[in-house]
């Protein structure tokens, strides 16, 4: 009885018999399995993830030496860039520190400083920004975004 209720009636009756299911079911069951996986195809392009078309960075400071500071150039680190060659391909490019802010501008609580790559910073990995504005305190380990553009490819 519990085989029969568990496993259903057709799949019961072949279990013990020795002799398996015809295999036009089971090719139906596969057309409707492939079936299914087109379909899952298909929701999963409808539903794909968004692009990022930009490198994350993270604002470490600015340029200083022991006693001097000099806030008109920030230092960056760039994720996946580990020496002074890597960098070449970011000369120029734009980056965008987006922060959130209190009060409400043209219905958005989002504001973004903008500033360019100028050159490396050492022998790992680092890069030299300048931004259009200084650069406050207070971004010092937020992440940045570098944008892929302008392409000097």
């Amino acid at each position: 009885w519990l085989k029969h209720n568990l496993l259903g009636s057709n799949s019961a009756q072949h279990i013990g018999s020795g002799v398996r299911p015809s295999t036009r079911a089971m090719a139906g069951e596969k057309k409707q399995i492939a079936a299914g996986a087109a379909k899952a195809k298909k929701a999963a392009k409808k539903t794909k993830q968004p692009v990022r078309l930009y490198a994350k960075g993270v604002i470490l400071g600015y340029k200083r030496s022991k006693s001097n500071v000099y806030p008109t150039c920030a230092l960056l680190k760039i994720e996946g860039v580990l020496s002074k060659e890597d960098t070449k391909f970011y000369h120029g490019k734009r980056v965008a520190y987006v922060y959130k802010a209190k009060k409400e501008v043209r219905n958005s609580r989002f504001r973004v400083m903008w500033g360019k790559i100028r050159r490396p910073h050492g022998n790992s990995g680092m890069v030299r920004a300048k931004f259009r504005k200084n650069i406050p305190p207070r971004a010092f380990g937020a992440s940045c975004r570098i944008m892929m553009y302008p392409s000097s490819i």
